[in-house]
Order: C-alpha cells, then sequence, then structure tokens
C-alpha cells in the first residue's frame, strides 16, 4: 500500500525563527520575521499585520450598486470604490459590514451574502477582506467619523464595468467585488442571501 502525502506543501513552506516588531501604531504592526526556508537557509520577511477588514457590495433596487468617493491620503487621489472598513478586535465580519454601509452611506441592508474572502496583499501583508453583497437597501443617515469624509455614488453596473476597464477604478477590492458582482448578476455564482439580523 503506497504511502499518502499528509503534507503535500511541506517542500514549500517556511518556519518562523525569531519575530521582531518594527512598528506599532494604533491601526498596524510592520514586523520583521526571520524565517527557515525549505532547503535550510534562513531569509527575512518584512510584513504589515492587519486586523483585516470587510466590503459591501451594495444592490439598489432600481439595478445600479452604491459606491463611494473618498480620498485616499498614501496614493494622493480620490478613489472610487465600494463602502469598506476595517474589523474592530473580536467584531464579526458581518456585523462590521452593516457598520460600515450604516456609517459610511447611510443605508441598512435587508438582506445580506457572504461571497467570500480576499487576501490584499499577499507579499507583505496579512491583510484579509471579507465581501459581503447587501440588497433590499433602506435609506438612512449617514455616521461618518469625524475624519471621515465621503461622496456617495450611485452607479449602473455596465458603467462600473466600463470604468474597472477604462482604468478609472484601481481599487484591488473594487476589481475583486465586480468580478464577484458580474457572475452574480450573470447567474455563473450563486449566493446565499440572509435577512439582516
Amino acid at each position: 500500500m503506497e504511502s499518502v502525502d499528509t503534507q503535500p506543501d511541506a517542500h514549500l513552506v517556511e518556519k518562523p525563527l525569531k519575530q521582531e516588531t518594527l512598528f506599532e501604531g494604533s491601526f498596524l504592526r510592520a514586523r520583521r520575521d526571520t524565517v527557515l526556508l525549505p532547503n535550510g537557509h534562513t531569509s527575512t520577511r518584512e510584513y504589515i499585520v492587519h486586523p483585516g477588514a470587510v466590503v459591501v457590495v451594495p444592490m439598489l433596487d432600481d439595478g445600479r450598486v452604491l459606491m463611494v468617493r473618498q480620498y485616499r491620503y498614501p496614493i494622493g487621489r480620490v478613489m472610487l470604490e465600494f463602502p469598506a472598513g476595517k474589523l474592530d478586535p473580536g467584531e464579526d465580519p458581518l456585523e462590521c459590514g452593516q457598520r460600515e454601509l450604516l456609517e459610511e452611506t447611510g443605508y441598512n441592508g435587508g438582506e445580506w451574502a457572504h461571497a467570500g474572502a480576499m487576501h490584499v496583499a499577499i507579499a507583505y501583508s496579512t491583510e484579509i477582506i471579507h465581501i459581503f453583497f447587501a440588497r433590499g437597501l433602506v435609506a438612512g443617515q449617514a455616521r461618518t467619523d469625524a475624519d471621515e469624509f465621503v461622496d456617495l455614488h450611485p452607479m449602473a453596473v455596465e458603467d462600473l464595468y466600463a470604468a474597472c476597464r477604462d482604468g478609472e477604478v484601481t481599487d484591488s477590492k473594487t476589481l475583486a467585488c465586480t468580478l464577484w458582482l458580474r457572475n452574480v448578476l450573470s447567474g455563473a455564482w450563486e449566493l446565499t442571501w440572509k435577512p439582516a439580523s
């Protein structure tokens, strides 16, 4: 009887030997780890420790999606994107998505569906973003943070596709969510919808 390899990726795995914190801020940490490589040598890996986040694809009853426009300081420009925000310590991703949608747009979703998750920058960050869809939206009052300035931008789906194609949308989470949106609307990918709790 042949033996079954229980660790088929063992020849690729790096093992941490030493961990060093380079920077610790209120939101992010930078680390440098010394790792043992699969060939027995050592190397270093520098990366950002991120608490994780949620992005929401809000689907309006008229067939449009609700986008936001906001200035993103690290790249020095206003970006068109889906509403999103970071997870608070111990926060459930769905609750975070519901909170962020309300805070940034003033809308509550009547039904929610978890689409999946994505790793944003696998070479240098631990960040994972949970993707949710919301429909049955009910308008209310936005509750942005004191240092957050956001414009609402309802958009036809075809216009969103064109903005992605033409380079007007370059935000990675929005590009990934647009792929999800296209496949959900075509029926190729199914979502399981649940009423908001």
